[in-house]
């Protein structure tokens, strides 16, 4: 093993995995709740044709790879039109693909709660959007960290799949130094090892955020 290039490389790979790969897992995180959120009170719905529109979205988005889905964001909107760069292609991509899973989530979540939560909050006068935001959603938000936080850690490890799409992150820059070096293993092996500190770290925050919502049980 050339140790001089691994310890070379192991920086620049690290670095954007912190300024790319995070940032992305992060904006792509956000912004897939909200929208999670709402197809999941699509699902939950009276409505028949709402809560159809909430499954049909959850059916395409688990049923379809999540790399066809970046692709069609970013080589697909083209054919029609609407050019997406890079950066925003894949964070459209990944908040949809978050969207449909943590949509799921969040809805066995909210059903988890006791009705009488619900009844409760109607007895002192409570409208259901109301009691939805200030007594089940809380309760809920509890009873969805875990799944939610392993939900973020696998999109850190897919961010890996922007690379096809030109977008700068750890996996794109482990890439471009073995072009150049022609090490193909050992940097794919290094960056295997980023991906995994990244995720490690992200566990230990995890199993402390669990850790601390446990003592409000």
């Amino acid at each position: 093993m050339d140790w001089d290039l691994f310890s070379a490389s192991f920086w620049p790979i690290l670095r954007e995995g912190v300024r790319g790969t995070i940032p992305l897992a992060l904006a792509s995180f956000a912004i897939g709740l909200v929208l999670a959120l709402g197809i999941a009170l699509l699902r939950l719905s009276a409505t028949p044709v709402l809560s159809w529109l909430g499954r049909a979205y959850v059916s395409v988005i688990r049923g379809t790879p999540l790399l066809v889905q970046l692709f069609v964001v970013f080589y697909g909107m083209p054919s029609v039109g609407i050019v997406i760069d890079p950066w925003p292609s894949a964070i459209i991509a990944f908040s949809l693909n978050v969207g449909g899973y943590a949509a799921e989530v969040i809805r066995a979540a909210i059903l988890s709660v006791p009705t009488g939560q619900w009844e409760a909050a109607y007895t002192i006068g409570m409208p259901r959007a109301k009691a939805l935001r200030r007594i089940v959603l809380p309760q809920a938000a509890r009873v969805s960290v875990p799944p939610l936080s392993n939900t973020f850690i696998s999109l850190v490890k897919d961010t890996s799949l922007a690379s096809l799409i030109l977008v700068t992150e750890a996996f794109r820059q482990a890439q471009n130094i073995a072009a150049f070096s022609s090490e193909f293993m050992l940097l794919y092996v290094e960056a295997a090892l980023v991906y995994w500190l990244m995720c490690t770290v992200l566990s230990i925050g995890q199993d402390r955020l669990e850790r601390r919502l446990e003592r409000y049980v």
